[in-house]
């Protein structure tokens, strides 16, 4: 498993850095139409489904929207190949720890300023500014736990990190600097059990008592959900993961309406909003492009032109 594992792995380094299409994406995109990129996420879906409604409601042009790219790397690869247009869930310090293999930046307006700054210099890509919300690590635990040990922050957790299992992001672990080894540094201790698993599995690990703590998403619907507690990160060790658009510049000029379209969603969904964005479909199981359609439909964006 692990050898499987390292080999998809230096395939994926491998597809990023030739420029080779990525298998599940058209080759040869229609030009025609704008293609999106969404993620696996119920959020970036979510956001993907919002920039389609924007643009089919506003625009004469057909979307077509890729699910399914589990990484930032993948997502990115997407934008140089020109299998996309836009990718619609990119968020700042991941963008500046993974795909610009910079070091982290705590500040939030420099965090943006630098990452859009170098995309454009970089890869010719325009990142938009924030839809208005910042989707950081957190970590969870449920309300008993928090009560029996009296947890209000991370640094709590240092007094019970030898009796607590915890359940993170598989890549968090070895993650450069946002990640754990990063994370040790900067607290000062470490878990004696962690339990690696998809990031969507989480909540749901936690809630059912097969984990303790867990790290997850802020704006994720879940945590209203399974009644889950966020610890302060008292050290303020996780960067700014503001949420943006990044779009091929190339695009832009080619079909500049798009961008005054798009520049429409910019700064008008904040953390709440999205959580209970992410919890409709996360909670009450509705599609994200039912939810993203709502959402437009009742905040008077898909009003007559």
């Amino acid at each position: 498993m692990k050898k499987g594992k390292s080999i998809f792995l230096l395939f994926c380094c491998f597809m990023f850095l030739t420029g080779c299409s990525l298998p599940g994406l058209p080759s040869n995109k229609d030009s025609e139409v704008i293609s999106i990129t969404g993620g696996v996420t119920t959020e970036s879906q979510i956001l993907a489904s919002l920039a389609s409604g924007m643009i089919e409601h506003y625009t004469d042009y057909q979307t077509s929207i890729i699910n399914n790219l589990g990484t930032a790397q993948i997502d990115q690869q997407a934008l140089l190949n020109g299998d996309a247009d836009i990718s619609t869930a990119r968020y700042t310090g991941t963008d500046i720890i993974t795909i610009l293999q910079m070091d982290a930046i705590k500040d939030p307006e420099k965090a943006f300023d630098v990452s859009k700054k170098e995309v454009m210099a970089r890869y010719n890509q325009y990142r938009f500014p924030s839809y208005g919300f910042d989707n950081t690590f957190v970590f969870l635990v449920r309300q008993d736990t928090a009560e029996e040990y009296n947890l209000e922050k991370v640094s709590d957790l240092e007094e019970i990190s030898d009796q607590v299992t915890v359940g993170t992001d598989r890549p968090w672990i070895t993650r450069a600097g946002d990640g754990y080894p990063g994370f040790i540094q900067e607290y000062g201790f470490e878990f004696d059990e962690m339990l690696p698993m998809q990031i969507g599995l989480v909540y749901d690990a936690v809630a059912a008592h097969r984990v303790d703590v867990v790290l997850g998403y802020s704006t994720d619907g879940r945590i209203a959900s399974n009644n889950l507690v966020m610890l302060e990160d008292d050290q303020q060790f996780f960067p700014p993961y503001d949420a943006t658009m990044v779009a091929n510049q190339s695009f832009l000029e080619q079909y500049p309406e798009t961008k005054d379209v798009l520049d429409k969603l910019v700064g008008t969904i904040d953390t709440e909003t999205m959580q209970e964005l992410n919890y409709e479909s996360d909670n009450n199981l509705v599609e994200p492009s039912i939810v993203a359609e709502q959402f437009l439909t009742e905040n008077n964006y898909l009003k007559d032109q």
